[in-house]
């Protein structure tokens, strides 16, 4: 725990450096393709750190994110028999993205709308909506509304409670790690077993 008591206090400290709104972008840009670790990880600390700002890195986070998810997408239309069946391949989930696959054809909007919003990794997601040509209008649509209310519900509730949001996770760091660890390990669990 001591590890991430000092990477929790290093993100808090480079929060406010004048580049951390492009480390956000490119964390939350990357995270829809390849990167397995959400961007609120970023987000987080740098609502803390600016409480004023956190409107415009959710803002931020939701742009990198739609446009990583469009390339995403890119890869699973043009090029998934080359890139994107490695990515599922690492991941361990290309028996899960078939049955994902079919699944997307007849409920494609909701998925990407949950999927926004959810710990489900969102790079099957958007990598699928490619794969099954999903409408790109369609799909930019419900990115940017499940995207976009799942970071600024976190931002907003950074902004409204600000010090005693701080407070409670300096104090509960280590259980809200393992509560966190558990959600993502989680959306990875639900896509290999119900799917």
């Amino acid at each position: 725990m001591r590890l991430i008591r000092k990477l929790y206090n290093w993100t808090l400290g480079i929060a406010a450096h004048r580049h951390a709104r492009w480390g956000l972008g490119g964390v939350a840009f990357i995270e829809s393709s390849v990167f397995p670790l959400p961007p609120d990880l970023v987000l987080i600390p740098m609502c803390i750190a600016e409480r004023r700002k956190a409107f415009v890195y959710a803002a931020i986070c939701t742009l990198g994110s739609v446009l990583g998810g469009i390339f995403a997408y890119g890869i699973g239309y043009f090029l998934y028999d080359t890139i994107g069946v490695k990515i599922i391949d690492f991941y361990k989930l290309h028996e899960q993205f078939a049955r994902f696959r079919d699944l997307y054809n007849q409920h494609g909007a909701w998925i990407v709308l949950a999927g926004g919003f959810t710990p489900i990794p969102y790079k099957l997601i958007t990598i699928a909506s490619g794969v099954a040509q999903m409408n790109l209008a369609a799909f930019v649509l419900f990115s940017v509304i499940g995207r976009a209310s799942r970071f600024f519900l976190v931002a907003g509730l950074l902004w409204k409670f600000g010090a005693p949001i701080k407070d409670f996770i300096d104090k509960y760091l280590g259980l809200l790690t393992i509560l966190f660890l558990a959600l993502l390990i989680g959306g990875f669990i639900a896509i290999k077993y119900i799917l």
